[in-house]
């Protein structure tokens, strides 16, 4: 009898994952906690605000800067909390905290974003030098405002409706076990 025969091999060989290995950043990439609109509003959110910020940059000069330098802030400061809402969602940062507080932070980062972009996007229309990289800019923060708060509005119905479908408890669940 053949040594082969008696000691056959106990572990089987690594199968190749079926659409290639994946290595580097797509292993730790993971859009699919978010519904697809979702992950739609929050990449437009962050490529408007964005292209906001960069068009606010190109001004080289203006007569009433208060504006400028509100929309600029704004306008930086929602492109990196999007940012960062989008890298917890879709890393396994996500794994590691609380989804309640995930989803709630995205819930006010958003609201509170959408209305002061839109309230920096009004101001820098009412003070701006009508040239063509501030209207684009403003145009831009407009749109990246409508995006914040259509997610914003998006969360709040998925928010009713999840509640709406919760069950009440039964009184008999409530009562305590040991009353006479």
């Amino acid at each position: 009898m053949e040594n082969g025969a008696v000691y056959s091999p106990t572990t089987e060989e690594a199968q190749p994952h079926p659409r290639g290995a994946r290595s580097g950043l797509t292993t730790c990439f993971s859009p699919g906690r978010l519904k697809w609109h979702r992950l739609a509003l929050k990449g437009l959110q962050l490529l408007l605000s964005l292209l906001a910020f960069i068009c606010e940059e190109v001004v080289s000069q203006c007569t009433m800067c208060g504006g400028l330098y509100f929309f600029e802030f704004v306008s930086c400061s929602a492109f990196l909390l999007s940012l960062l809402i989008v890298i917890v969602y879709c890393t396994s940062v996500y794994d590691r905290v609380d989804p309640d507080k995930v989803k709630s932070s995205d819930f006010y980062i958003t609201l509170g974003a959408g209305i002061v972009f839109l309230l920096a996007s009004i101001i820098f229309a009412a003070t701006h030098d009508k040239t063509s990289a501030e209207i684009a800019a403003i145009v831009f923060g407009f749109l990246a405002c409508i995006m914040f708060l259509a997610d914003f509005f998006i969360m709040l119905y998925e928010k009713r409706q999840a509640q709406q479908r919760k069950p009440e408890t039964p009184a008999e669940f409530t009562e305590p076990l040991n009353v006479p």
